[in-house]
């Protein structure tokens, strides 16, 4: 069974592996009954924020991670994918700072997801 730790692992890795940018992961289990982590990160441009939702949907197909569903895909600035416990947000830069769900979910701890991710 995969438990939603793992799930963020391979959806991390998968961004990274897409060269998400300013990948991070927030752990909203107490503060909200929706997931157990937030995946913030952006794109960009269209084509690399579409590459990113594509991997991550394929990685997790292999593993055998649900999606129950997939927003904003169709020529959105914000994509969203919610693997149940695991919500992934992928934004153009611009919506990443106008929207600013860092600052919304300020009381939501840091998760150290350095060693999924390739140095720079």
């Amino acid at each position: 069974m995969t438990t939603a730790k793992d799930k963020l692992s391979i959806i991390v890795k998968a961004a990274d592996d897409r060269m998400g940018q300013d990948i991070l992961a927030l752990d909203v289990s107490r503060l909200t009954p929706l997931a157990e982590y937030f995946v913030i990160m952006h794109a960009k441009n269209d084509r690399q924020l579409q590459a990113i939702i594509e991997e991550i949907r394929e990685k997790c197909q292999e593993a055998g991670i649900a999606i129950k569903g997939i927003e904003g895909k169709d020529g959105g600035k914000w994509i969203l994918l919610d693997a149940y416990d695991v919500v992934v947000h992928v934004f153009h830069h611009e919506e990443r700072v106008h929207y600013n769900l860092e600052k919304i979910w300020v009381e939501a701890p840091l998760v150290d997801i350095s060693e999924w991710i390739a140095p720079q």
